[in-house]
């Protein structure tokens, strides 16, 4: 296989990608992650609430691939990694992760996020509230909270595709704008 690293460049400087990560997510890759970003966003002088704002929103992103992402069959001929890109364009940045999930998870995450954006702010915090109080948590430990944490920082519907893959798999992915 012969790729075309030249071309690769290409579309991600032409689509203002600052940061691209395809593989195993790790809690050290998510501190480096999160270090590079700190410096990137420095050196672009971005205004401290900006800064802020795409900092917490991409702890989220990166946490909930960590956390949620479902593992892969040992046997399978896909692994247990995920991608993520970062890019600004003008003013707007742009959070893209994506990772497999298994079939019989696709419906629940999908009533989730449907969920999600049904709420306006006020109801998103309310909402936050309601699942700080029930202190309940995910098989996976969580209590559920980082999507919703999105929507009420960006003030935006969860933009998110799940497409089959095959019978026991789909793809996962997001797009955060702020």
């Amino acid at each position: 296989m012969m790729l075309d690293i030249y071309d690769f460049y290409d579309k991600m400087e032409r689509n203002h990608i600052l940061l691209s990560f395809k593989g195993d997510i790790t809690s050290e890759l998510l501190t480096s992650i999160l270090q590079i970003m700190e410096s990137k966003l420095e050196n672009l002088q971005e205004e401290p609430k900006v800064k802020k704002k795409v900092y917490n929103v991409l702890v989220e992103c990166l946490q909930n691939l960590y956390h949620h992402m479902d593992e892969v069959a040992a046997n399978s001929d896909r692994t247990r990694s995920a991608i993520f890109m970062i890019g600004k364009l003008d003013n707007q940045y742009t959070i893209i992760t994506g990772n497999y999930i298994r079939a019989e998870n696709v419906g629940g995450l999908d009533s989730r996020l449907t969920e999600i954006n049904k709420l306006t702010p006020e109801e998103l915090k309310d909402y936050c509230k309601k699942v700080l109080a029930n202190g309940e948590m995910s098989a996976k430990g969580g209590g559920g909270l980082g999507m919703i944490d999105i929507a009420r920082k960006t003030g935006q519907k969860l933009n998110y595709t799940l497409m089959p893959i095959d019978d026991k798999y789909s793809f996962f992915s997001l797009n955060i704008k702020i």
